[in-house]
């Protein structure tokens, strides 16, 4: 039986084709019983919204409904429909305390992120993209060992069963071992350099969303932030099911490396005069051992 997130439920689309959703319903659904103090969820999130440099009115637009009442009669009540991005910023200012705002923050940020991707890497092959992600999440991944040691994440080892907890939760229970050796890698190297484009993306949203949650919710402990990265990874996991995408695991391994792939377009690059800056490997880029 396949999983649909709760949030895709209530997504709706209008005449025109442009998906949407309710300011009401998606108040009912992350737990707000009184309409004001989401009204203000709302407030917060439109200041986030034009600070990013965005237009208010492109992602909320105020309408008014018509809902019948216990005693039959029929009130008109405001309401505000939402862009994707919208909802992102909400969940992102909502109650943290709320179990359901956690899901959807990891579910609209996955989704958003997806959305700029597609026109950032719009009109190139699959190997420069390849390479884009794997340079975006070797600066990721710094970030995400940095802030994991101020949880409490400090040793090698320490990291190693962090690192795991995240890969059990998008990889359906695999460890890096695990997927190394699906892959049939050597000992040294390195399982983020043998993803296709489609298997990059999907640990580049789980490692930017761990690292933001560990922030976003003050997360300590060791326990604590494995956890997290499980949590984390499961999500994204589930977000590639309901999109009727293909599982990590399933994903067909390159036939060339990053270092070879590396090494046939840096000729373009030069001649482009757009030297690409690989991040060094961190020690969070997981290799089989």
């Amino acid at each position: 039986m396949s999983y649909t997130s709760p949030f895709e439920q209530i997504r709706h689309e209008s005449d025109e084709g442009n998906e949407f959703w309710s300011a009401r319903e998606l108040a009912k659904l992350l737990g707000y019983v009184q309409w004001r103090n989401f009204a203000q969820v709302i407030t917060q999130a439109q200041k986030a919204c034009e600070t990013s440099g965005q237009a208010t009115l492109d992602h909320f637009a105020d309408v008014s409904k018509m809902v019948t009442l216990g005693s039959g009669a029929q009130r008109e009540i405001e309401d505000v429909h939402l862009s994707r991005y919208a909802c992102y910023l909400i969940v992102q200012n909502a109650d943290p305390e709320k179990p359901i705002v956690a899901l959807g923050q990891t579910y609209f940020a996955v989704q958003t992120r997806r959305a700029e991707l597609a026109g950032e890497l719009a009109g190139m092959t699959e190997d420069q993209k390849r390479l884009y992600l794997r340079d975006e999440i070797a600066e990721r991944n710094l970030q995400l060992a940095e802030t994991a040691s101020e949880a409490g994440v400090v040793t090698t080892r320490d990291f190693a069963v962090f690192q795991n907890h995240g890969y059990r939760g998008l990889y359906g229970g695999e460890t890096a071992k695990d997927i190394a050796n699906r892959k049939g890698l050597k000992p040294g190297q390195a399982i983020l350099d043998h993803m296709n484009f489609s298997e990059l993306a999907a640990n580049m949203f789980r490692i930017a969303q761990t690292e933001e949650k560990l922030r976003r919710e003050d997360i300590t402990g060791k326990e604590a932030a494995n956890q997290a990265h499980f949590e984390v990874g499961r999500v994204v996991r589930r977000t590639i099911q309901e999109l009727g995408g293909t599982l990590p695991e399933d994903q067909p391994t390159p036939t060339k490396s990053i270092q070879q792939v590396r090494r046939e377009q840096q000729p373009q690059i030069q001649a482009g005069g757009q030297l690409s800056l690989f991040a060094a490997d961190a020690a969070s880029d997981d290799t089989t051992d």
